[in-house]
């Protein structure tokens, strides 16, 4: 865990460095949003085929600085703590799968901001992100019963899923006077999360919805 955080706090650290090599004069602000997530997975089949989970409910809480590259465009270095999973679901047989990981991700956004009067900005933006598994939890839901056990991350054979995540964010909202914002995200898991040995036809990958407020200052 604590060679996770020094990671991440690296790539963050090198994220900021890089933009106030390239940025034109200008304020670097920090911020913070907090929000909920619509996490689930998506399966891509050999047979073409491509299922999607249900979504779960989870939260997600990111810190970044907004450094200006020009009058319009910006560039976003943050670390985040994300809840994602999914869950399956049979009516037929009353049962249930979900599971629910809390991850510590390093998203780095260029975004755009467009004036919308006096007061506000809208913004629009997308970049790369890298995330590591904290923790996670599997449980299971038959009639009544309901049983947990906390998921094992690995690259292996017998691990259920794979620590580390990358993927791309696209994100937009608006910027309100006072420092306040609200946005939403999108962010697309590109990196396949079955270990070694897990089956060798398809694909799963995150999706996340993410709704947000945040403040800057």
């Amino acid at each position: 865990m604590k060679k996770i955080v020094l990671l991440a706090a690296g790539f963050l650290m090198g994220g900021a460095a890089f933009a106030q090599t390239t940025t034109t004069p200008g304020t670097t602000k920090w911020g913070l949003k907090v929000g909920v997530n619509l996490p689930k997975y998506h399966v891509k089949n050999d047979n073409g085929d491509d299922p999607e989970s249900e979504s779960t409910v989870n939260f997600h809480v990111t810190g970044y600085a907004d450094v200006p590259l020009s009058n319009y465009f910006y560039v976003q270095p943050g670390l985040s703590l994300q809840g994602k999973g999914g869950k399956v679901s049979s009516e037929a047989l009353n049962t249930k799968v979900e599971y629910n990981t809390m991850e510590l991700g390093v998203p780095i956004n260029f975004v755009c901001k467009m004036p919308l009067g006096p007061m506000a900005n809208l913004y629009l933006g997308a970049g790369p992100y890298v995330s590591f598994a904290l923790s996670g939890e599997r449980k299971f839901t038959a009639g009544n019963s309901e049983t947990k056990e906390d998921l094992e991350f690995g690259s292996d054979s017998g691990d259920d899923l794979k620590r580390t995540d990358a993927g791309l964010n696209i994100l937009a909202g608006v910027e309100l006077g006072g420092g306040f914002n609200i946005g939403a995200n999108y962010g697309l898991g590109l990196t396949d999360l079955r270990p070694k040995g897990d089956g060798d036809n398809g694909k799963l990958t995150n999706r996340v919805w993410s709704f947000s407020v945040g403040y800057s200052f």
